[in-house]
């Protein structure tokens, strides 16, 4: 069987890796996407004409026009879990597998909420910038975790991780999910405005659809404290940025963090990332090492799988794959 490798290079340096890639040599024949720019419908299909399975970074879209215009194609696999732009009713009408990988990168991704959390707090990159631009910085007071209350949006994986490790930093954990059943006695579950009114740090974990489009806009933002932080790790698609940023030019809340936005590739705004009082890095909340790995040899595992016919792990449309080996 052959598979397309759809990760551009750069992604593939990034969120595949050596060991993964040779696990995927040894499962099947394997083409590579060699162009920098990310593949588009049109370019998808003529880059799988001959492949029984494409593994497809996050960027690479499941249009539902390719999975006709595929009659080899036995699987879609998404080295990722958001799988929002791939059309799996347009995949199962044709009897194309699709899969997802599973969320590797809890740890990573609550890592970098507590440094956000930390770098809002006592101001270290706004320090080093004076720094490096020789600059004195400004001695602002700061504020300890310890004894401050995180709020918690959204309380899967990550969620639950970052709740243990705030209660291991003396935080009080306030959690909001109306989907969740908090057992952990020392975790108080409240409703979403409680939370937001009550919170010190707002930390946005909450899954993207359409019932979370635009949940954080005015009307949250109005209800943060004055000296409240947000940090987003979620989606973009989640937080009304117009209003964001009048929170935030207006002082009506400290400060924010963002790992996402609505740039392309679910990056921060650069707008919006700008701001003074805000702190940006470019979706690499899973970009480690461990968190990469983790779901890069996943899909290898399906690949294998699908290869002797099986339904593996991750498949969201078991029940439709016609096209099975």
């Amino acid at each position: 069987m052959k598979v397309l490798l759809a990760h551009t290079p750069e992604m593939r340096r990034n969120y595949y890796g050596d060991r993964s890639l040779s696990g995927l040599r040894a499962a099947a024949e394997v083409i590579l996407h060699e162009s920098d720019d990310t593949l588009d419908a049109a370019s998808l299909v003529r880059a799988a004409q001959d492949a029984d399975i494409i593994v497809a970074d996050r960027m690479t879209e499941g249009r539902g026009e390719i999975f006709a215009q595929l009659p080899r194609l036995r699987a879609f696999v998404r080295c990722a879990v958001d799988i929002r732009n791939v059309d799996v009713e347009a995949a199962s009408e044709a009897g194309v597998l699709v899969t997802r990988a599973g969320p590797g990168f809890v740890q990573a991704v609550a890592e970098l909420a507590l440094g956000f959390m930390v770098d809002l707090s006592r101001g270290v990159s706004r320090a080093t910038a004076d720094y490096q631009a020789g600059r004195k910085p400004e001695a602002r007071m700061g504020r300890q975790l310890a004894g401050s209350k995180i709020g918690i949006i959204g309380y899967g994986s990550i969620g639950r991780y970052l709740a243990e490790v705030a209660k291991v930093l003396r935080m009080e954990v306030l959690v909001s999910d109306p989907f969740a059943t908090v057992s952990d006695t020392a975790v108080r579950q409240v409703g979403l405005d409680e939370l937001l009114a009550a919170s010190d740090y707002v930390v946005c974990l909450a899954i993207a659809n359409e019932q979370t489009e635009n949940l954080i806009g005015e009307a949250a933002l109005a209800r943060m404290q004055k000296h409240a932080v947000f940090v987003n790790l979620s989606r973009g698609n989640l937080v009304d940025e117009a209003a964001l940023a009048r929170a935030l030019l207006e002082r009506r809340i400290a400060g924010a963090a963002m790992d996402v936005g609505r740039a392309p590739d679910q990056m921060p705004t650069p707008e919006l990332a700008k701001l003074p009082n805000v702190i940006a890095t470019p979706h690499v909340g899973g970009l480690t090492p461990e968190a990469i790995e983790y779901q890069s040899l996943e899909t290898v595992r399906q690949v294998e799988a699908i290869v002797k016919g099986e339904v593996p792990p991750g498949a969201v449309n078991a029940d439709r794959w016609t096209r099975r080996p």
